[in-house]
């Protein structure tokens, strides 16, 4: 059983080491700044006993993630981690401008050279969380959720699938594209066909969603319809073909092409944007599709959807019933920053930074890490 599954059913608190699998150089410093190291050294040796508190916030509204990953952290490589105070919101929680999201508290030299470490972890996942919630929060805007599909896998290195796709199920997507996505989180990846598929058919959409519905026959098939840039065309050979068995199209025309429908009625143009996965598009592939009784394809869209972007689909009322969105979910925005903030219980610190105390942190149990 994974650890989110116990997680879910309240057997553990937060997710360990087990799940997020560091690189044991953490340990040696490996990725700490040096002047981090360096100060390590320095403590040790002239101010052992000094404790400090350290404290973690960023600049926006957002939606946290990354404290369970940043508590196994230091659980795994802090010093005696078993004598720090660790206080913690959870993954998830909403948070605020200059909210403190953690604490740790201790001698500085246990635990200080990870801090840069921790402000990446929770930068990074907290983005990704974010974004998502607010690409999911848009996609409700006509009044009816969409999922949406996180396509993260070539936007960036393959490294960070795993903590990419737990961020956005944190976020509110539960569907990905690979399997690594969903390994923190318990799910398989989800995906039909890529372009590369229909090019091996020489562009025969038909002849590919019928190699891949016999390959595959208990997937639900969507055919992708954009490679020949004709997708109402290609819509209506694919459903003739399969009838019930077609569940929906997916639409992925580039941004600097205009589909053949448009060429074929430009009559129609002149008043927006003809180029990429259009509104107008989709209304038009809508309207072909239920005309020859159709209507239980779905249509799937992708290829730069954007927050702003799918809130304007939504607010037109355009008939998308799935977006696939990649790269905007992957922007770092939230950046945040670990100060220490109080020297044996009195308050001291950088100009301009305090100790924020936060009632809504909470008392996180030491849980030793297995190797």
């Amino acid at each position: 059983m994974k650890e989110i599954e116990k997680k879910m059913k309240g057997e553990i608190k937060r997710l360990t080491n087990q799940t997020f699998k560091f690189d044991q150089r953490i340990e040696e410093g490996w990725f700490s700044a040096v002047y981090f190291l360096k100060t390590k050294e320095i403590v040790e040796e002239t101010l052992p006993d000094n404790y400090v508190t350290m404290q973690f916030f960023q600049k926006e509204e957002a939606v946290l993630c990354g404290s369970d990953e940043a508590i196994a952290l230091i659980h795994t490589f802090a010093e005696h981690p078993e004598e720090l105070e660790v206080h913690s919101l959870k993954d998830g929680d909403r948070i605020r401008p200059f909210e403190t999201v953690l604490t740790i508290s201790g001698p500085y030299q246990y635990f200080g050279y990870l801090e840069g470490i921790i402000d990446g972890i929770l930068s990074r996942r907290t983005s990704v969380s974010t974004n998502v919630y607010n690409v999911v929060k848009a996609a409700r805007t006509s009044g009816k959720q969409k999922p949406i599909i996180f396509m993260g896998d070539r936007d960036d290195h393959y490294t960070q699938q795993a903590g990419d796709g737990y961020a956005a199920y944190i976020g509110g997507s539960t569907a990905q594209a690979t399997h690594a996505m969903n390994e923190w989180w318990g799910k398989e990846g989800m995906g039909t066909m890529p372009h590369a598929l229909i090019q091996m058919f020489q562009g025969d959409v038909v002849a590919a969603s019928k190699a891949y519905h016999k390959q595959y026959p208990n997937d639900d098939l969507t055919a992708l319809v954009d490679y020949n840039n004709d997708v109402i065309t290609d819509s209506l050979k694919v459903a003739r073909e399969f009838g019930n068995e077609l569940k929906g199209v997916r639409v992925d025309t580039s941004r600097t092409l205009v589909d053949k429908y448009f060429l074929r009625n430009q009559h129609l143009m002149g008043t927006f944007d003809p180029r990429g996965v259009n509104s107008q598009l989709i209304f038009a592939l809508r309207k072909a599709l239920d005309a020859e009784g159709y209507n239980h394809v779905k249509i799937v869209v992708s290829g730069g959807f954007t927050e702003d972007r799918i809130r304007e689909f939504e607010e037109q009322k355009v008939p998308v019933d799935m977006y696939g969105v990649g790269s905007s979910l992957l922007k770092i925005n939230t950046s945040f920053t670990g100060d220490n903030v109080l020297l044996n219980g009195m308050s001291e610190a950088k100009e301009g930074r305090r100790y924020r105390p936060n009632p809504r942190l909470e008392r996180v149990e030491y849980i030793p890490q297995k190797g």
